[in-house]
């Protein structure tokens, strides 16, 4: 495993580390040019994967990277992850969820927190078109909790199973109830607004493409994650509402279900993923996860003092080790 995580000076808040690595740019020049890659997961979706590829592909291991809410392929720990597997030999896919990384015209349907099928169907896909083996899957944010839910859903699954070797979560919504309450705080009311303002912004691109099917009315009044959930990914999907979608997409439900290693990365300055949650006994009863706690990091942030061949990038490459220590 990596050394301890030494936040950067200056970045020890959790509130001034979140938004200081979302907002910094960064280049990733060692990447390969990146493969577009349709998949189709049900009659009327497809989603859409950027994949970097080994020289060898079907003879190396292979990093499935799952974005959080309103993210995508682009993000920059998406192709951070990427970057640094690709140069430890890995392929690297990073999955755009439904909708997401302007996906909307792929899918009638929505995305929601817990839906695991469709990395489910990546993995399917890929072992079968690809000759891919040996997969390793990293998630941030809401990303972890999918990451997560599949790796508890994946031993009930022959065609996942023989070929999930591990995963790490990055500062996962693993209960998504008590997330969305953190997220209701009033010192919280930036990230609220900047999901909100993302969701909204992409629900009407969504009508815009599919004519008649969502009413975007309801969007004008709406102020929460919660209200959105509420009015659009839970009746979508069939929760009974929102909190029973929080209750029932949380992979706190199926975490002592894992049978695969499987790796926490959280902090406890996290401003809206109370580090609590990782204390559960059904995390802390399953000798299959490992959960690593820092004192500071925000939320996906732990941005560290960088060193000759690191970025500083923490998170990223104690997730890739983790991994590559059992591929």
């Amino acid at each position: 495993m990596t050394d301890a995580f030494v936040p950067r000076r200056g970045l020890r808040h959790g509130h001034v580390m979140t938004i200081y690595a979302w907002a910094r740019q960064r280049a990733f020049p060692a990447l390969p040019p990146q493969d577009a890659r349709l998949i189709r997961v049900t009659d009327d979706t497809q989603v859409l994967a950027h994949c970097y590829w080994q020289p060898d592909r079907a003879s190396r291991p292979t990093v499935l990277v799952l974005h959080g809410l309103e993210g995508s392929s682009g993000v920059h720990y998406m192709l951070g992850v990427a970057d640094k597997a690709w140069r430890r030999g890995w392929n690297a896919v990073l999955l755009n969820q439904r909708n997401c990384g302007g996906t909307e015209h792929l899918t009638p349907g929505l995305y929601h927190s817990g839906l695991t099928h469709d990395p489910r169907e990546v993995i399917r896909s890929l072992t079968a078109t690809d000759g891919l083996r040996d997969f390793g899957v990293v998630g941030y944010s809401l990303g972890g909790n999918l990451t997560l839910k599949l790796a508890g859903e994946a031993g009930a699954d022959p065609t996942v199973a023989p070929w999930l070797r591990g995963v790490c979560a990055v500062s996962p919504t693993m209960d998504l109830a008590r997330c969305v309450d953190a997220l209701e705080r009033r010192s919280n009311a930036v990230y609220q607004w900047n999901f909100m303002r993302n969701l909204k912004s992409r629900m009407r691109r969504k009508a815009a493409a599919w004519p008649g099917r969502y009413d975007t009315a309801p969007l004008a009044g709406m102020r929460t994650v919660r209200g959105f959930d509420d009015a659009y990914t839970a009746p979508h999907h069939g929760f009974a509402g929102a909190s029973d979608y929080y209750h029932r997409a949380s992979a706190l439900r199926v975490v002592e279900r894992i049978r695969v290693p499987a790796l926490i990365v959280a902090s406890d300055n996290d401003p809206f993923v109370p580090h609590e949650q990782f204390a559960a006994p059904e995390v802390t009863g399953n000798p299959h996860i490992r959960v690593l706690i820092t004192r500071d990091g925000g939320h996906c942030g732990f941005l560290s003092v960088p060193a000759p061949d690191f970025d500083g990038y923490w998170a990223e490459r104690t997730a890739v080790e983790f991994l590559a220590g059992i591929v």
